[in-house]
């Protein structure tokens, strides 16, 4: 029986070989072998992607997504096109299935790719080509799609399927549940590098940046599926930091420190929030209780104490030099 390394070496043969029949560049196609998920959130309409390889900046790479359109994950010997392209097919109006078809009709070497696409209707196509390196496979329930090849076991995309199914929470979390399912089922026969998560509106506006809700890469990294949950939760803090600085701009002082307050509790020790956190509180005109976070903010970094000041000359802390005074005083 050959071995894993032959037949992948094969492979990488039997591909260079055709896209040189078809005067494509072998640098276009990159062996992504790895694990994903793309799914749909019926309560949102958000759409998402996440996925783990043992590739270098997989992110950049695997996952595509677009509000009101639709989620692709292009693996094995990626060709992006099938991200842009699928979803520019899913936009004029086809479905995650007819974009498939047309995109692995117009492929010369198909059979070397592994495809996992959802539409914003939630409509799944996926497909894993014969050349695609075991073990691979892929599996659709409602509302999701994973896929997966180059394990080093079996059963993989059913062990990422129970996980999505069973977790709670956030599209976000649970896709990320999947993909820790498939490491602990032994995922890439190679090893661990990268992962991403991107998750989009399910109604797409003029402004793509705020339609994105989650757009993670781990580039490089010995656990990159911690360190990707890590950011997550970061991630959602920040989340409500940005909630709470929209509310002090129209000058919704009990919402920003809401959220700000939602934001210090995931980071408790983080000053960036804590600082916002006290701001906040002056605003409301509860002085003293913001005293001891400042306090606790200053004996870590003294800079914080010039942001006071320089806030109050934009006129976005609300202090007289009494209380300017007892703030910047507080040690």
């Amino acid at each position: 029986m050959p071995s894993v390394f032959s037949v992948f070496l094969a492979c990488l043969l039997s591909l260079s070989s055709a896209l040189a029949d078809t005067h494509t560049t072998v640098g276009t196609q990159r062996p992504v072998h790895t694990y994903s998920i793309v799914a749909r959130d019926p309560q949102t309409g958000q759409l998402g992607v996440a996925v783990q390889s043992h590739w270098f900046s997989v992110g950049a790479l695997v996952p595509w997504a677009r509000a009101g359109v639709g989620a692709v994950a292009t693996q094995s010997f990626v060709d992006v096109r099938y991200g842009t392209e699928g979803l520019a097919l899913m936009q004029d109006g086809k479905s995650a299935q007819d974009a498939l078809k047309q995109l692995l009709r117009e492929d010369p070497t198909p059979e070397v790719r592994q495809v996992g696409m959802i539409d914003a209707s939630g409509n799944i196509a996926q497909h894993t080509g014969t050349q695609c390196i075991q073990h691979a496979g892929h599996l659709a329930g409602k509302n999701f799609a994973v896929q997966a090849n180059l394990m080093i076991n079996e059963g993989v995309p059913e062990v990422m399927a129970k996980a999505f199914q069973q977790a709670q929470g956030p599209l976000a979390e649970r896709m990320l549940m999947a993909l820790f399912a498939a490491q602990a089922a032994g995922g890439d026969l190679r090893g661990k590098q990268s992962a991403a998560i991107v998750v989009v509106k399910g109604k797409s506006s003029d402004q793509p940046w705020v339609d994105r809700l989650v757009d993670l890469h781990i580039e490089d990294s010995p656990q990159p599926l911690l360190e990707l949950r890590r950011l997550l939760k970061l991630n959602t803090a920040y989340a409500h930091m940005n909630s709470g600085d929209h509310a002090l701009e129209s000058g919704d002082v009990d919402g920003a420190l809401a959220e700000y307050g939602y934001a210090q509790a995931l980071f408790p020790d983080n000053l960036e929030m804590k600082f916002w956190h006290a701001v906040s509180l002056v605003n409301a005109g509860r002085i003293d209780e913001s005293l001891p976070v400042f306090r606790a903010i200053f004996s870590q970094d003294a800079y914080w104490r010039e942001l006071v000041l320089r806030l109050n000359n934009a006129g976005l802390l609300e202090a007289d030099r009494q209380v300017l005074d007892r703030i910047t005083g507080a040690n």
